[in-house]
């Protein structure tokens, strides 16, 4: 089990209070978790995760200690900002559906796992803690069973400066009602709010682009769609490509 982070386990977590809205209803949702989990190597199809698995390999990323991984950060890394800032160039997002957990509900909205590919190759907890983790201001209310939601008939897609980087069907990853019990059978009981990234879908090619400007996606099967764009600064300046 890959739990990052971690000062995250070691001391009382700083509390962000995010404002969001709810798709179509105008209603407000202030969002303050304490805790962040993101799922690593999420997908259903095991031979394309392994393969995906051996494709990193090849660049240096160690292999992960469980299938799916989970990692648990600071929740003050979630943002709903326009700007991001990292500490280094050669990193990149990557769109996943996210679950929030708020007072017994839950919620749908999309977001970016960004992440350091240099720290990547030395440490996977490391490479994500090293980065913000934008989510749109807007999601979607799925009540109260988070085994009812459909996870059918939505897709992502994301794109880097204005091209695609990814797109593919929130189906190829594992339900979140399977992910969230896969995580409390590993660490146990999750009580209170949080926010769980769920997985993302391959790139379009085969290497990551460490651009400027991100836009992230989630189609809904009602046809609406979930959208959050960002821009990465490094150090007050803009990422170089």
């Amino acid at each position: 089990m890959n739990i990052a982070l971690d000062h995250a386990r070691r001391k009382e977590p700083h509390v962000t209070m995010l404002n969001l809205q709810v798709l179509g209803t105008g209603e407000k949702l202030p969002f303050a978790p304490h805790r962040l989990f993101v799922a690593g190597y999420a997908g259903r199809d095991l031979q394309a995760v392994e393969a995906h698995i051996a494709e990193l390999a090849s660049i240096g990323v160690p292999r992960p200690a469980t299938i799916p991984a989970f990692y648990q950060l600071a929740p003050e890394l979630l943002t709903t900002d326009a700007t991001v800032s990292v500490t280094g160039p050669a990193t990149s997002g990557e769109v996943e559906p996210v679950i929030l957990r708020r007072d017994g509900d839950y919620y749908l909205t999309v977001g970016s796992d960004h992440t350091d590919r240099d720290l990547e190759r030395s440490s996977i907890d490391d490479s994500k803690a090293a980065c913000p983790k934008p989510i749109a201001p807007t999601a979607v209310r799925l009540g109260t069973d988070l085994a009812s939601t459909s996870w059918e008939e939505m897709t992502v897609a994301s794109t880097v400066d204005g091209d695609p980087y990814q797109a593919g069907a929130v189906s190829t990853l594992r339900h979140p009602a399977d992910l969230f019990e896969r995580l409390a059978g590993a660490i146990g009981q999750v009580t209170g709010d949080f926010a769980l990234f769920c997985g993302t879908v391959p790139l379009l090619e085969p290497e990551f682009v460490f651009g400027t400007a991100w836009t992230v996606r989630l189609g809904l099967p009602d046809g609406c769609e979930l959208t959050h764009g960002y821009e990465v600064w490094v150090d007050a300046e803009p990422v170089s490509v």
